[in-house]
């Protein structure tokens, strides 16, 4: 049986390769010969009635060598052969109940050659439900129907709505719903602008392309604003009646001369 557990082969018809593991813990001598079985339960087995697993008895007869599946690598796989199912996993598509949803394209780091074929699968897993099953999974047929063809594109062709959905999707909606929140108003701009100057100092201070300095210094940055537009209900909590100096609440003083010594001016970006 090669390295194949002749006891998977014959109750299952599985092809279950024990060449990946060079342990004899689950091998038996039977009639001058060694075999190989996957686990402990298959070893009882095979111990209890070897020749019915080995003799002309067996059910499912180890195929010849040029009939059993071979693994490939990603080098073998592109070349000279065209993967069969136009690349997508049998295996998925079979297990998916041949559904369209089913029709997943493989990895070309899981491939197999059988019976002069070359197929490729989604994951390490399908590989070896196919490795053990190959007759199960290898002559399928695709439907007419096929999904489109994904193709890799690059971010800058996008029209400018795709282009933010697919870009700063995220970061918008974050900074949408923090400005939202807060509501804030800078002293002597309309809401408007102070919107945008807050949206815009929170793209520059959460942008993952930046390095850590700059959105450091745009977190400073974005916090000074948000300190200076909550100035105004401050003040309109604070400010009543005139009052001594001695008797206004500390730093009142020093929060007014800020306000207005921020009239005329305008945020900086850089």
């Amino acid at each position: 049986c090669g390295q194949y557990c002749p006891v998977s082969l014959a109750e299952k018809g599985e092809l279950i390769d024990c060449s990946v593991t060079p342990s004899l813990e689950f091998a038996a001598e039977f009639q001058g010969r060694y075999y190989k079985m996957a686990s402990q339960e298959e070893l009882e087995k095979f111990l209890s009635r070897p020749e019915v697993f080995v003799s002309s008895l067996a059910s499912h007869p180890l195929p010849p060598p040029h009939m059993l599946p071979k693994k490939l690598t990603a080098a073998e796989a592109l070349f000279p052969v065209k993967a069969e199912m136009q690349g997508y996993c049998p295996v998925t598509y079979l297990d998916g109940k041949q559904r369209y949803e089913a029709l997943v394209p493989g990895n070309i780091e899981y491939a197999a050659q059988y019976q002069d074929k070359v197929y490729i699968f989604e994951s390490e897993e399908k590989l070896q439900k196919f490795m053990r099953l190959p007759e199960k999974y290898w002559n399928l047929k695709l439907p007419h129907k096929l999904p489109p063809k994904k193709e890799p594109m690059l971010l800058t062709t996008l029209p400018l709505a795709g282009y933010l959905e697919q870009g700063v999707a995220t970061s918008l909606i974050k900074a949408l719903h923090e400005v939202g929140s807060l509501k804030p108003k800078f002293p002597f701009l309309s809401v408007k602008e102070t919107a945008l100057v807050f949206v815009s100092f929170h793209l520059k201070a959460h942008n993952p392309r930046s390095s850590e300095p700059v959105r450091q210094m745009y977190r400073k940055k974005l916090l000074q604003f948000v300190e200076h537009c909550q100035l105004i209900p401050y003040l309109g909590t604070a400010m009543g009646p005139y009052k001594e100096p001695r008797d206004r609440p500390p730093g009142l003083d020093d929060k007014l001369q800020t306000f207005f010594s921020l009239k005329g001016t305008r945020p900086t970006f850089v």
